[in-house]
């Protein structure tokens, strides 16, 4: 059977609370019967002390026939004392020879004095523990004299001049304690199950309390793993439960954001690969078929090679998005120059900026030295200048802006033209976005290569961002580390200037 978790809470803090009140009351029970037993010392002890006094102040010892006698008004003393502590007083001669002083029993004064104590006997063992210790305590029957268990007390009775007269012992029914202890538990009992009862209504309500939130985030977890990702949960103080709400909410926000990213994903994707595979199998079916006329068949062809190549691009970069993304892309970073990459790179777009009669601006200026994976900042800087060639205007301009602040080195290619309109700005770094201007000048482009820009600059622990004014011009901006100038690239000047 499937136990709950408001079920098991519940009864693991009925447990604690019950086991908790168990040993309270065990240990209250051995606190009690210790401190019963310690009152009950102290009172024999006390009594048993004026007794002897008594005695010893009424009795007188014979040097002619070596006896002690002891007054008889010792007797109604002890009664008295006994009555009052409900006890019995036993006086036992040197040889543990008694009697009871008690309920009108008589003092025989006959030759020793202590004859008439010979009634009970009192175990040597007993005497030879008060003749060591000069007292003794215990809860038995003193050697066999009672039937049941008493506290008893005793002191040897001693003249001034040694003599021994005998012992004294004050005894009280033991069974007391068991009616004090009886009396304890019974009022412990009550307020236990009083205590008990409240505390499970307290503990219920409690736990109810707490049990809803899980058991609404259950709820929301079973939607969310169901694909619905709109139910939201009450976050409601500061406490665990309430963080563990705000995760679960954040959670719900990300899977919806990463689900919906994943459908765009596979819609672009579908429709960036069902293009060109359509162009190309028309083209071919066409070939096979005969419908295209031998003479053209190359330039068809030439179209199925375009659209070829423009299908590896798309998975060439969709391979680069991928291991990004999964973290495996490791950074290597080295000091370079990123103005020699710059330069690099815009020898290679060197005829389409001669045909469109661009004009570069900013380049005129001492190393760029950063710290930074070489071949990676070359695909940032390789894309972000294809984008300023592709959307440059005619006679148009291309200028670079290098400052450092802070340990970074900023970076800022700008180019005019038409521009990005505001809406265009906010997507322009999403995955497979096109400009409408792009989709009109760029047919080969897959809207992958500001995505990989940023997460490569990210990684770089940078930042890029786009500013454009519509109709004038579109810049990007970005940082990574400064780098230190070595002496391999301080060597590298120096023959530079040399070969110049």
């Amino acid at each position: 059977m499937r136990k709950s978790l408001f079920t098991k809470y519940f009864a693991i803090c009925s447990a604690v609370i019950i086991i908790s009140l168990t040993l309270l009351g065990a240990i209250m029970m051995l606190v009690a019967a210790q401190y019963f037993k310690t009152d009950k010392y102290d009172l024999l002890k006390k009594n048993t002390t004026s007794a002897v006094a008594f005695t010893l102040n009424n009795s007188t010892y014979d040097d002619e026939t070596a006896t002690v006698r002891i007054a008889s008004s010792v007797q109604n003393t002890y009664r008295i004392l006994a009555g009052a502590i409900d006890a019995q007083i036993i006086l036992v001669d040197s040889a543990g020879n008694a009697n009871t002083m008690v309920n009108g029993l008589e003092l025989g004064e006959s030759g020793d004095g202590l004859s008439g104590f010979a009634a009970y006997s009192v175990p040597e063992k007993i005497l030879n523990r008060m003749q060591q210790s000069g007292e003794y305590f215990e809860v038995g029957t003193l050697g066999g004299i009672y039937d049941s268990q008493y506290y008893t007390y005793g002191l040897p009775v001693r003249l001034d001049n040694g003599v021994l007269v005998g012992y004294l012992f004050a005894s009280t029914p033991a069974t007391a304690m068991m009616d004090f202890l009886l009396q304890v538990l019974q009022m412990f009992s009550v307020s236990s199950v009083f205590v008990i009862f409240l505390s499970f209504i307290v503990f219920y309500f409690i736990t109810l309390q707490m049990v809803k939130p899980l058991r609404r985030m259950a709820f929301a977890a079973k939607k969310f793993g169901s694909g619905d990702f709109s139910e939201r949960l009450e976050v409601c103080g500061e406490d665990e439960i309430a963080e563990l709400a705000l995760a679960l909410n954040n959670m719900a926000q990300s899977l919806s954001i990463i689900e919906s990213s994943r459908r765009s994903f596979v819609a672009n994707v579908s429709h960036e690969l069902r293009t060109p595979m359509t162009t190309i199998a028309g083209f071919v079916d066409g070939v096979l078929d005969g419908t295209i006329p031998k003479e053209k068949e190359r330039e068809y062809l030439s179209i199925v090679s375009d659209e070829v190549k423009r299908l590896s691009r798309l998975v060439r970069a969709m391979l680069n998005m991928s291991r990004i993304e999964s973290g495996e892309v490791k950074i290597t970073k080295a000091n370079f120059d990123l103005l020699d990459v710059v330069l690099q790179t815009l020898f290679s777009f060197e005829s389409v900026i001669e045909s469109k009669g661009v004009s570069i601006e900013g380049l005129d200026r001492d190393k760029v030295i950063v710290e930074a994976d070489k071949d990676l900042i070359h695909q940032v800087v390789y894309n972000l200048v294809e984008n300023a060639v592709k959307f440059v205007d005619q006679n148009g301009t291309i200028s670079f802006y290098f400052r450092t602040e802070a340990g970074r080195t900023y970076v800022c290619i700008r180019n005019s033209g038409a521009g990005l309109s505001k809406e265009e700005v906010q997507h322009v770094f999403e995955r497979f976005y096109k400009s409408d201007k792009s989709r009109g000048l760029d047919k080969n482009g897959v809207g992958l290569g500001l995505y990989i820009v940023r997460s490569i600059i990210s990684l770089h622990g940078g930042e890029i961002v786009v500013r454009s004014v519509e109709g004038e011009y579109c810049e990007f901006e970005f940082y990574i580390p400064t780098g230190k100038m070595s002496k391999a690239l301080k060597k590298g000047g120096k023959l530079e200037e040399k070969q110049g």
